[in-house]
């Protein structure tokens, strides 16, 4: 019989530098999970992606044990990347801060169309061109 689930935890986290403090240890401590058993393995998945934030889903299940999965980089922080921006535009239907190119949208969708509410890669490049439009950044041809 499968154990049953008591809580879904999403965390965003440097790769390769979960420490016990916060954001990881405040929320791994309030489920009462070992933290070790998470940082460990997590620092070793993620050390080839050392220096950007990676998304980590969390399922903790009523022994006490938990499974997790990492989604990889978020898909602003592509964006921010991709068009070499240090943030989104504060009034972004006004105040454009960046250009992407349809090659570089596609290369993000490529990357992130597992995780994305899309059937096709032109459903996902339509997905990162929403969020890139709502953070100020146009699209170009």
């Amino acid at each position: 019989m499968a154990k049953k689930i008591i809580g879904n935890l999403k965390l965003r986290i440097p790769a390769g530098r979960a420490t016990a403090g916060p954001p990881v240890g405040s929320t791994l401590g309030q489920w009462g999970l070992n933290m070790m058993d998470f940082i460990n393995p997590f620092n070793d998945a993620t050390k080839d992606m050392m220096g950007k934030d990676v998304i980590v889903h969390i399922q903790v299940y009523e022994d006490r044990t938990f499974t997790w999965n990492s989604l990889g980089q978020p898909v602003d922080d592509m964006i921010r990347e991709k068009a070499g921006i240090q943030k989104g535009s504060g009034k972004p239907h006004v105040d454009k801060v960046g250009k992407l190119t349809r090659a570089q949208l596609q290369e993000i969708a490529e990357a992130k169309k597992d995780q994305l509410n899309a059937i096709d890669i032109e459903g996902a490049m339509k997905v990162v061109a929403g969020s890139a439009r709502s953070m100020g950044v146009e699209i170009v041809d």
